[in-house]
């Protein structure tokens, strides 16, 4: 029974974990990453509209 209480209070630390921590840094990373992509890209092909 005590192993089970282990387990799960380890589980309820990775969630918490994955939920506050990982995943906002994830998304804003991403987003970043994508901008940035994004920015170099124009840098050499000019911006998007028409010509």
């Amino acid at each position: 029974m005590e192993e089970n209480q282990v387990e799960r209070r380890r589980e309820w630390r990775a969630f918490l974990f994955l939920t506050v921590f990982l995943a906002p840094i994830l998304a804003v990373g991403l987003v970043a990453s994508w901008g940035f992509i994004v920015w170099i890209f124009q840098m050499f092909a000019g911006p998007p509209g028409p010509q």
